[in-house]
């Protein structure tokens, strides 16, 4: 596995993968000393395709994923890649679409275990009632994300 650490806006960006594909994108705080000086050719084309993503030129991703969980938690990975930039839905409505909703609580534990951030969009996913609930980042940053996808959703300063 190659790893490299990218400057994003919200963070210093961790990417793991190799040829079977792209098993973790995290976000951290930790310092600029952190940044990789060369990115591995195996790794190249993720951080490309975030830098594109947080310059506003890329609403999905087009990456070999290889994230590591169980079936179920794959399961709840892959519906999550279903929901379109720009909207949200309720963790409800996700445990519904995968059909049980006594699932809900296993359905949360899943999305908080996600390890590809902002490529599988678990930041989508929002209390039944609107409130950003629940986000591995942080709530700041899932903010940021659903401003950054739909800014429709800010508020104007004029």
């Amino acid at each position: 596995m190659e790893t490299v650490y990218v400057n994003s806006p919200l963070g210093i960006t961790k990417i793991v993968g190799d040829e079977d594909g792209i098993a973790i994108v995290s976000v951290s705080d930790v310092g600029d000393n952190d940044i990789s000086q060369t990115i591995p050719k195996v790794l190249e084309e993720a951080v490309s395709q975030l830098q594109e993503y947080f310059d506003g030129k890329r609403t999905d991703f087009d990456l070999k994923l290889n994230p590591k969980g169980t079936d179920f938690q794959q399961k709840v990975w892959k519906s999550l890649l279903e929901i379109p930039y720009g909207k949200t839905i309720s963790y409800m409505d996700q445990t519904k679409k995968l059909g049980d909703i006594k699932a809900i609580r296993a359905v949360a534990s899943a999305n908080g275990k996600n390890p590809l951030w902002i490529v599988v969009p678990c930041h989508r996913v929002i209390g039944t009632n609107g409130s950003l609930t629940g986000y591995a980042g942080g709530l700041s940053r899932k903010k940021w994300l659903l401003e950054h996808e739909n800014p429709s959703t800010q508020q104007s300063l004029f």
